[in-house]
């Protein structure tokens, strides 16, 4: 059976499942998701374990491409296939990680698998991981392994006054002088006039509380 590049017509986009919840997995499903679900129904519990053991070990840092290999020899699995289950449960897993335990729930995270048709007792196993006794260390190793954008090291600013004259009047126009220093060690200057920095601050404002409102709201509807 070949891989599959989209959601299949049964299946159940994040958030739109008879629950009502947010998923896990984002306000779009993930394409490979959606193919490693279509594929799973014809898998063996026992493969499934020896599949879902390799993609563990890949989030926690180690190199599984010779173990992948040994597995679709043993098994007997179509490379294309097998690499569709394997970057299906990885982006599953990785998705569910990335939400701290008092987010998502156990059973919240088995509804929404099985609303992707995933079957019952495979659940409980891809459960086992994100849930079980190998959290705290693949929390670690995500730790370690993360992508940090620069952040900001320092700021500075002063208001500086222009002098503008004309034929007509002279007057003294204020504007705000910044310069931030980023840990990369990068600086950024730039200049704005009063009223230019008031719109900057109300949206600034404005878009950190729709954050934290949004924020609420998920975290409301992940835990019901």
């Amino acid at each position: 059976m070949s891989a599959v590049g989209a959601a299949a017509p049964y299946l159940n986009l994040p958030g739109d499942g008879h629950s009502g919840q947010v998923s896990f997995l984002g306000a779009q499903l993930p394409p490979e998701v959606a193919a490693m679900a279509q594929l799973l129904g014809e898998l063996d519990r026992s493969t499934f374990r020896k599949l879902l053991k390799l993609v563990v070990s890949s989030l926690q840092g180690e190199d599984c491409r010779e173990a992948v290999q040994r597995l679709r020899a043993s098994v007997g699995l179509p490379e294309e296939q097998l690499g569709t289950l394997f970057a299906g449960v990885h982006t599953l897993l990785r998705q569910a990680l990335r939400l701290p335990l008092a987010s998502l729930k156990p059973e919240a995270f088995k509804n929404q698998l099985e609303e992707l048709c995933i079957p019952q007792d495979l659940t409980g196993d891809l459960a086992s991981v994100v849930f079980g006794s190998q959290r705290p260390l693949l929390d670690s190793v995500a730790r370690q392994q993360g992508t940090w954008l620069p952040h900001v090291a320092n700021f500075r600013w002063r208001v500086g006054v222009a002098i503008s004259t004309s034929s007509l009047a002279r007057s003294l126009r204020p504007s705000v002088l910044m310069q931030l220093e980023l840990s990369d060690g990068s600086a950024h200057r730039f200049e704005v006039s009063t009223a230019k920095f008031q719109e900057l601050r109300y949206g600034v404002a404005l878009v950190l509380k729709e954050m934290a409102d949004l924020e609420k709201k998920c975290d409301r509807k992940l835990q019901d």
